[in-house]
C-alpha cells in the first residue's frame, strides 16, 4: 500500500516512522516531508495549502490513504477534496476542522451540546472587547478566533495587558488577521491535561495520556510555545478520570458531530482542565498534537495504517488499538532565541551518534549543501522508551548532550509539574 503523509513537522515524521512499521505500507510519500522523512520515505516539494498539486498527486500515484497532518490544510478542505475524487483521506472534513479553525465556532458547539467550558464572550469590535474585560476577573484569557500556529492564546494578569493584547490582535493584526475576532474568557484553575482520540464520527477510541511542557523556560516560565516535550503517560493524571472523560466529554461530543452533521474522520486532539475530579474543556484540535503524538506513537503496539484506515472507512470498531506499558519521554531541541527570532541555516552535528534505543524525530531540519541543518524555531525531537519515566528522561538527556548546534537549548525539567 501507498500512504501520503502532508506535512514537514516532528509530528508528520513520528506518523511516517510508525506508518513504516506496517507490514501492509510498501511505499511513503510525504508533501513537503523533511530530511529525516526522506530517510524512511520519498519527500515531494509542494506547499500542504496547494489542494490541488496533492489531489493530482494522488491521483497519479494511485495512493492508498493520505494522512493530513497540519490542522491549516484540513482547514481548507482537503480531506472533502480528496474524497471528492474517491481517495481515502485520514482527517476530518473542512465542516468539522472548524472546531479548531475558530474558537468562537467551537465553544458554541460546547455550550449547544452540553460540554464543559470557561465562561466566554466573543467579539469582533475593539471597543466592545475593551467594554468586555470589566466584567471578567484576572487572570483572563484572550484567544484569536483564527488559526495562529499556536500563538494565538495569551494570559493576561491585568486591565493595562488586557487592552494591549486586545490593540495587537484586533487592530494592529499581529496574528495576520486570526486576531480580527476574539474569545474572552475565565481563566480556569486545575490540572492542565491533553487527551487525544481516534474516531471514525461512529466510534471514538481514546489514545494514552500524555503531559505537554508549553512555556519555553524551566518552571513552566516564559512565552508559549508549540511544545518543548512531552512524557506518556502523564504521571499527573487523576485517577478514575476515564469514566468521568467519557460522561462528560467524549459522548456529548460524539453525539455533537451526529446532531451537527459532522463527518468527523480522524484525530481529535482535546485540551482539558482538571479540577475536583472534574473537567472542563479547553479546546478542541483536529489532527495530531505535537509534540505529543511523538510520545503517545511509541507506546502503540496496534498497526497505525489499519487503524488510520479503519477511521477513514468509517470501521474502527473492527479494530482493537492496543498500547505498551512503557514510559516514553520526548525532549525538544530548539533554536537559540526561539519562539522569538531566530537564525537558520546552522549546521547540526553527531545525530547519528545517539544511543541505539534513541529515536530523533526531525521537526525543522534541511539538508544543505549535503549538510543537516536548523530549518525552524524548534529542530529535532529526543525520543526514549524506558521501564520508569526517569529510565526514559535519563536516555533523552545523555542525548541532547550528544546532538549539538550553535545556540542548541532545551528545558531541563521535562517530566515535571
Amino acid at each position: 500500500m501507498k500512504v501520503l503523509v502532508i506535512g514537514s513537522g516532528g509530528r508528520e515524521h513520528a506518523i511516517a516512522y510508525k506508518l513504516n512499521q506496517s507490514p501492509q505500507v510498501d511505499q511513503i510519500y510525504a508533501i513537503p516531508g523533511n530530511p529525516g522523512i526522506a530517510q524512511i520515505g520519498t519527500c515531494v516539494d509542494g506547499s500542504v495549502e496547494d489542494n490541488d498539486m496533492i489531489v493530482s498527486f494522488v491521483k497519479e500515484h494511485q495512493i492508498d490513504l493520505t494522512v493530513i497532518g497540519p490542522e491549516v490544510p484540513l482547514c481548507n478542505g482537503l480531506a472533502d477534496d480528496l474524497e471528492a475524487a474517491g481517495f481515502l483521506a485520514f482527517g476530518p472534513t473542512r465542516h468539522a476542522a472548524t472546531l479548531e479553525g475558530s474558537k468562537a465556532f467551537s465553544k458554541d458547539f460546547m455550550i449547544r451540546h452540553h460540554i464543559p467550558t470557561a465562561r466566554y464572550v466573543e467579539v469582533t469590535d475593539y471597543q466592545d472587547a475593551v467594554n468586555q474585560i470589566d466584567h471578567f476577573d484576572f487572570p483572563l484569557v484572550i484567544k484569536a478566533d483564527g488559526l495562529a500556529a499556536g500563538k494565538g492564546v495569551v494570559i493576561v494578569d491585568n486591565k493595562d495587558d488586557a487592552i494591549k493584547t486586545l490593540k495587537e490582535m484586533m487592530v494592529d493584526g499581529a496574528l495576520d488577521g486570526a486576531g480580527s475576532k476574539v474569545v474572552l474568557e475565565e481563566f480556569l484553575t486545575g490540572f492542565e491535561c491533553s487527551l487525544l482520540c481516534f474516531t471514525d464520527g461512529k466510534t471514538i477510541v481514546p489514545m494514552v495520556s500524555a503531559k505537554d511542557h508549553k512555556q519555553i523556560f524551566d518552571g513552566n516560565k516564559g512565552p508559549n510555545t508549540g511544545g518543548m516535550g512531552t512524557v506518556s503517560p502523564n504521571p499527573f493524571m487523576p485517577d478514575n478520570m476515564d469514566e468521568v472523560l467519557k460522561e462528560t466529554v467524549l459522548d456529548p461530543f460524539m453525539k455533537g458531530l451526529k446532531e451537527d452533521h459532522m463527518d468527523y474522520r480522524g484525530v481529535v486532539f482535546i485540551g482539558l482542565m482538571i479540577e475536583n475530579g472534574q473537567a472542563k474543556v479547553l479546546e478542541f484540535n483536529v489532527r495530531f498534537g505535537d509534540p505529543e503524538t511523538q510520545s503517545i506513537l511509541l507506546r502503540l503496539d496496534s498497526d497505525l495504517y489499519e487503524i488510520m484506515v479503519a477511521c477513514a472507512k468509517r470501521e474502527l470498531d473492527q479494530v482493537e488499538v492496543k498500547w505498551s506499558n512503557n514510559h516514553v519521554a520526548c525532549l525538544v531541541l530548539a533554536s537559540g532565541g526561539y519562539p522569538g527570532k531566530y537564525e537558520k541555516g546552522i549546521e547540526i552535528s553527531h545525530v547519528e551518534d545517539v544511543a541505539d534505543d534513541i529515536v530523533v524525530f526531525h521537526a525543522g531540519t534541511a539538508l544543505k549543501d549535503g549538510k543537516l541543518v536548523t530549518n525552524g524555531g524548534r529542530v529535532l525531537n529526543i525520543c526514549a522508551k524506558g521501564q520508569s519515566l526517569k529510565e526514559a528522561l535519563d536516555k533523552v538527556y545523555q542525548a541532547a548532550n550528544v546532538i549539538d548546534f550553535d545556540g542548541k537549548y532545551y528545558r531541563k525539567d521535562i517530566g515535571l509539574r
